[in-house]
């Protein structure tokens, strides 16, 4: 598969032509943001880490019949994707009380839900993503009242999925972002990443935070938190 020109830099990955007009390979940075871009910094070997743990969950996703947009991965940093165009809804789903939910309801963080939440926001970065529900998405004609339902059905079946495998790395899956993509034929995919970058991952026992909100919060070790993360899932499939 050969890489041509690069079509598009977005904050944490890059992405590629190749020679075959229905796939593109992306590739994942060690860049990290946050605050829509106002904060930025650097997380030694995120890149690695993000692309192969997204690839294990895509693989792992596809197995259980909600179809991806993975197709193969290339080496430590570019995966070979289908194309698709993405819908501009950026999908929420929150198993426990955590950040910009906390703050905006004046609860504290770690509030177990009796059922997970869903929201979207308006993947527009000079808008700042702002919330909306689906029928602004529909008035705004970011998708079909078919695809919305269809978007919303694969979100919760991923928290299933997601919740469980983490729970046997003890792991807690407190909140995570979706992207969705349509594929040339219209179908409806997921798409983008799943990794400490667009996940919360709190430890089991001591709610430690293995994911971005240490970089979010200055709260330091970082790179620790993605390895530590990594570490428990190449341990959970080594068993």
């Amino acid at each position: 598969m050969q890489k041509l020109e690069q079509l598009y830099e977005g904050k944490a990955k890059k992405v590629f032509r190749t020679d075959d007009p229905e796939l593109y390979i992306v590739d994942y940075k060690d860049d990290a943001t946050a605050f829509n871009g106002l904060k930025k910094g650097t997380i030694a070997g995120k890149g690695v880490i993000n692309n192969q743990m997204t690839n294990h969950l895509m693989r792992r996703i596809e197995k259980a019949g909600i179809p991806t947009h993975f197709v193969q991965e290339l080496s430590e940093r570019e995966t070979l994707v289908k194309k698709v165009s993405i819908v501009p809804l950026e999908v929420i789903i929150r198993n426990l009380s955590a950040g910009s939910f906390a703050k905006r309801y004046g609860v504290e963080e770690g509030i177990v839900f009796d059922a997970p939440t869903i929201e979207f926001s308006y993947k527009n970065d000079e808008l700042g993503d702002p919330l909306l529900n689906s029928y602004h998405a529909l008035a705004l004609k970011l998708a079909t009242a078919e695809e919305i339902e269809t978007i919303k059905k694969y979100a919760f079946a991923v928290n299933d999925i997601l919740k469980a495998f983490w729970a046997e790395c003890g792991v807690t899956l407190v909140d995570f972002k979706l992207e969705f993509g349509r594929l040339t034929d219209g179908t409806i995919v997921l798409a983008d990443e799943i990794s400490p970058d667009t996940c919360r991952l709190w430890d089991e026992k001591t709610h430690e935070k293995l994911d971005k909100d240490r970089f979010r919060r200055d709260l330091g070790g970082v790179e620790g938190a993605y390895a530590e993360v990594m570490q428990r899932l190449l341990a959970h499939d080594a068993d």
